[in-house]
Order: C-alpha cells, then structure tokens, then sequence
C-alpha cells in the first residue's frame, strides 16, 4: 500500500513541476555578423534555463541526443571549421548511461565562420537538433528550422526559396511514406499529459533481479563443489581465530568478502554492456542464439559431459597468495579461492543468471542479480562460522548432490529453448512454432519426473534403492507440469508460462479462439483502415524476444473484457521492432543529424517509435486518432486489468469527444 501512496505522491509532484516549468527551457537566438563581402559568421545563442542542461556535439554512440547544427549551403558560400562554442562543455561521468557525457549548464554561444566566394548575399538554412535534460526529465527531442541571409553584396541568383523547402524537407527525419499515407501519421505526437510512469516499466525491479540472484546463490550451495567447502571453511576459521570476537570478526570480513568478488564480476558487466545494449540484448536475434548454445553447454556440464574449469594456475595463485597473506588480506584471498575453485559448479548458475539479468533490459540487472548470489552464497559460510554447532543438523555430502547437478541440467535445457525461440520468430526460420517448443519441453520435464524417481541414470549417478520424500514430491511437480503443458498443444493459452512459450500466432492447429485479435502488422495500412472505418487505433509496439509483452498478452490481452473491447472499438496494429525480414526497398532517413538506412521491417518500426513517439521500450502502447494524433498518455507493462480497461476507456471517450 505505501508504494503505490508514494507512486502517487511521485506522479502529483512531477505534475506540478511540469506545470511550473516552461515548456522552453532552452531557446535559440540566431544572428549573422557580416565582417566583409566575402566573409560572415553565424552566431547561434541557446538561453539555458537554471536547473537544466544542453547535451554536447560529440557524444558515444548509446548516450542521449547529441546537439547539432547542419547548414544547407548555396553555390558561391562554404563553411570555414566547425562550430566553436563561447566557452568549453562540462565533461563528467553519467552513472544512468553509464558513459562519460559533455553538456552545458549555462547560457552558450556558438559560432562558425562562412566564406562568400562571390561577394553576393545569400539565403541559407538549415535545422538546430537538440534536447534538454534536468535532474528529473528530458524534453522531447527538439528540431528548429531557421533561414538567414548571410553577405552584403547584391542579392546572387539561385535557388528560389520553393527549391530551398525542397532541400529541407527532403534531408528530414520523417521518412518517405507511401504515395496514398497520410502526413501526419508518421509526425512526432504531442502528449499534453504527464506520461511519467510510477515505475520503470520497460524492465524488472531489481528487488526481483536480486532475489532470482538469491535464489542461484541457494542452488549454488547444494552442488557438490560449494556444499563439502563449509565444513573445510568453518574448521580453519575455528583453529586460526584465538578469541570468540575474532572468530565472528573473520566470519564476517569473509562474508563480506565474497560479496564484493561476484557484485564486482555484476558490475564489470554492467559497465561493459551499458545502459543502451542491454534492452539490445533482449531483442536481437544472434545474440538469442548465442545464449541458446551458452545455455545447452550448461546443461552437458550438468549432466556430466565435462567440467568448466578456469585455470588450474589461477586457483593455485590464489591459494598460495592466501597462505602467504595475513590479516584482511588473507581472508580476501580465501574468499577469492573460493569462487575459483567452486566455478566448474557456480559458472553455469552465474552465466544463466547473467544472461537473465542482462536481457531484462535494466542497466543495473546484471550487478543486482550478482549481489543477490553472493548474499546467498556468503550467509551460510558466515553464520556456520559464528554458529559452528549448527553444522551438526546439516546435511552431509553425498550422491544427492549431483542429483542437484543434474535436475539444474533439466532446467537450463528447458531455459535454452526460449533463447533459440526469439532468434527463431524474429527470422521466421519456423524451426521451432508453439507446438514444436511444448513438445519439447513436455518431454524435457516428463524425463526430469523419470529421473527424480531413478528411472533414469547418468554414468556418474550412483545406484539409488529407493525414492526420498522429497524426491517424490519434485518429480510429482515435474510430472503435474508436463501434464499442464500437454493442452497447450491444441491452442491452450498456457498463462502461467506465456512469457516463455512462442506466442499463439505460431501455432500450425489450434482449438482457443480467446485472445486472438484481427490485427494489422503494417503502420500505414493498419492507419488507412481506419480512417476509412471511423476507428481510434491502438499502437502496440512489441518484440518477439520481449518478455514482457508476453506476459501482457497474456494477463492482460487475453482476457474476456480488454478482448471485447478491442475487437468491438478498435484497430489494433502491432509491430514488431526485432523483425528482420527485409524491407522490399531499404529507406534512408536522417536522425540526429546522421545518415541512418533501414533495412528491415524492424528497423522501420523501431524508427517509428523512436521519431514518432520519442521512446525505444517495449511493451509501448499508445491510441491514436485518424490523424496520427496521440488521444491519451502511452502506458507501459503493467498487469493490472483494471487500470488498462480504464485507460481504453479514456481513449475512446476522447476519440468520441473529436
């Protein structure tokens, strides 16, 4: 309850704080200062409001919006340089894109030097790019148009200023549409209403990251390379540690130790993906595919086929670094063997949590799942240590071990399916349809319930006599799943695992009429249809390797009250920006001042969304009026029915209203 009063809270403050604002903070002054006949300098003024920022010319690649200014030159005048600003940008590290940015926190002036061949005046223009950002938000991406006369001499016969919009609007961002489109479809939308959502949306919490890292951690310790290691651990704190205090001081300093190794190792990555690569992850294809083979390797591991082993060098370097050490240091050194030694069992758990984190699209997934583990993995080693009599309720080494070894093999198997389905959809190989991944899987976990009950055996499982309660009761689970599984081969929407499962749309036979919607894959046809139809449009911009969407198709979508609504009130267009299929012509657009060409049908929708509607997340819905215009706020993942239902509603309401 308190964190949807404080969401509200959130939502009332940032409201106020947009009314309260300008929605200018940063304006252009433009000028021309003719020195001669044949020189000039434009002069080009941004009045920064306090509190807000201008982004710098040259910015990496997955940062924000870079500034620029680019000029359409007549024959007869050629720029001197680049533009030289009054004083030099900030340059600092932005911990949210994770790259070290240049901005302007106060008033600028920029300034570039022209050359006037033939002593003439002249019309040039041309488009300032840019956005502003504070503490808070960003403004929408921002292009201003401007034409001056730069000379002093007689005015030069050229262009006419008919040819000169020409030149413009042919160098804009908005892309050739079809001869019978209309306009406005493809023009930036303007949301009057805060579309701030109450939380991030595009991703998951990282309280979730963290306690699916927790719960790797817990695995962790049950396989046979970690489990046998606390005793060993416990024993030498016990004997080296004079002092009850400094035993539970070593216990401790070790815990926090292991710790900071693997949130390291998740913050290492995090650095290395950044802020714009990781939502890539999720959506692109070769990257999927990679993750499928990582995975299935995993799981050989697991069962056997091999062990993944770093460096037999390395380990012994941190053993004999660790001996040679005292104080703090040698305990570090103990926790770092520890990781080395405990990999061949801890690496396959650590890349499938790395990859989870890293394609949930949060920039700090990855170092939140890592904390989780080491947390997980690091209590015991310290409570065990500062409680050395609980060792005796626990369990001894044993055969039972590799059983957790080889149940994990199951699952990262059943994990790697959902990888090779994204590169599957968004190719159209049709290697692996909705019936052709539940097969799979109802046979991946009827052979788990077999082994669970020792009807099947791997060379290094030792002889079992008879079945443990808790052996029994997982392979009833895994058995009841494959059961649960089984309808979704006639059409069954299978909620429970719909994030997983290829959507219905791949399904060759089906029974399941719910959920299913008459949908249009085109922007401009879906657009055309209606029009022609009197219909508001609902925009679902989607992913074949969102999982989210999924879920909300889900939980959301497939359910008797939004299905109703949309069929009966209106076009729904879904597009998909992870489609490869190729674009029968490529088309080439300008963005942020650069030359971009679209070759797929993904890159056009996922430039769409991001001119259109200045957002790169999925799952993205927004409706629209036949004009292209946006009739409420874009709302994001969110599984309550009810709030979708209401906002539906608003739509049509102000659809109606036009």
């Amino acid at each position: 309850m308190y964190r949807k009063i404080l969401s509200i809270v959130l939502l009332l403050f940032f409201a106020l704080q947009m009314q309260a604002q300008t929605l200018e903070p940063i304006t252009w002054e433009t000028s021309v200062e003719n020195n001669s006949d044949t020189e000039a300098t434009l002069r080009f003024a941004a009045k920064i409001q306090k509190g807000w920022h201008l982004y710098g010319f040259d910015l990496p690649e997955d940062g924000p919006n870079a500034t620029s200014i680019t000029l359409d030159l007549p024959e007869g005048v050629v720029a001197e340089g680049d533009f030289v600003a009054d004083h030099a940008p900030v340059e600092q590290f932005d911990p949210v894109f994770s790259l070290k940015l240049s901005w302007w926190e106060n008033d600028v002036v920029f300034t570039r030097n022209l050359k006037i061949s033939d002593g003439k005046s002249h019309e040039i223009s041309g488009k300032i790019f840019f956005q502003g950002c504070n503490d808070q938000t960003c403004i929408s991406p921002q292009k201003i148009p401007f034409t001056l006369k730069v000379g002093t001499g007689d005015a030069a016969v050229g262009d006419s200023n008919e040819e000169l919009a020409e030149k413009v609007v042919s160098k804009s961002d908005v892309p050739a549409v079809k001869a019978d489109s209309h306009a406005d479809w493809w023009a930036p939308v303007d949301i009057t209403e805060s579309d701030v959502p109450s939380e991030n949306v595009s991703s998951s919490p990282l309280w979730i990251i963290f306690i699916w890292g927790f719960g790797g951690g817990l695995i962790a310790l049950l396989t046979p390379c970690v489990w046998p290691l606390i005793p060993m651990t416990v024993s030498f704190f016990l004997k080296k540690s004079g002092s009850r205090g400094k035993q539970v001081g070593d216990a401790i300093i070790y815990g926090v130790s292991i710790v900071v190794i693997y949130l390291t190792l998740g913050l290492i990555i995090t650095g290395i993906f950044g802020a714009g690569k990781l939502n890539e992850l999720s959506t692109n294809a070769w990257f999927n595919l990679a993750f499928f083979l990582l995975l299935v390797a995993f799981a050989v591991s697991f069962f056997g086929g091999f062990d993944i082993q770093l460096p037999e060098k390395w380990r012994n370097g941190a053993d004999a670094r660790a001996e040679r050490a005292t104080g703090l240091l040698s305990i570090f050194f103990m926790a770092f063997t520890l990781a080395l030694v405990s990999f061949s069992c801890t690496g396959p758990i650590i890349g499938t949590l790395l990859v989870e984190a890293a394609t949930m699209g949060n920039f700090a997934g990855p170092a939140a799942g890592m904390a989780g583990f080491a947390v997980a993995l690091a209590l015991p080693f310290t409570l065990f240590a500062i409680f050395p009599s609980w060792l005796k309720e626990v369990p001894r080494s044993g055969s039972w071990m590799n059983s957790v070894k080889v149940v994990l093999g199951f699952l990262e198997l059943a994990l790697s399916l959902k990888f090779l389905s994204v590169a599957d959809l968004a190719y159209g190989w049709g290697i692996l349809d909705r019936e052709v991944f539940i097969c799979l899987w109802v046979v991946i976990f009827a052979m788990l319930g077999f082994y669970l009950l020792g009807k099947l055996r791997f060379s290094h499982d030792a002889p079992m006599d008879h079945v443990s309660i808790p052996r029994f009761f997982m392979s009833l689970a895994s058995f009841s799943f494959a059961v649960y599984l089984i309808p979704g081969l006639w059409g069954a929407p299978l909620k429970g695992v719909s994030a997983f499962v290829p959507p219905l749309y791949t399904q060759d036979f089906s029974l399941y009429t719910g959920g299913v919607f008459e949908e249009f894959d085109d922007y401009d046809e879906g657009m055309r249809y209606a029009a022609e139809n009197h219909r508001p449009v609902l925009i679902d911009f989607s992913g074949h390797g969102c999982v989210n969407c999924r879920k909300m198709e889900g939980a959301v979508f497939d359910t008797p009250v939004v299905t109703g609504i949309i069929k009966e009130n209106f076009v729904l267009i879904k597009l998909m920006v992870d489609d490869k299929a190729d674009l029968p012509e490529p088309m080439t657009v300008e963005e942020n001042g650069q030359s971009l060409t679209l070759e797929t049908v993904g890159d056009k929708w996922s430039y769409l969304q991001r001119v259109k509607f200045s957002a790169n997340s999925q799952p993205y819905y927004i409706i629209l009026d036949n004009d292209g215009k946006a009739l409420v706020s874009p709302t994001y993942y969110d599984e309550n029915v009810t709030a979708f239902v209401e906002w539906l509603n608003t739509g049509l309401k102000n659809y109606s209203e036009q």
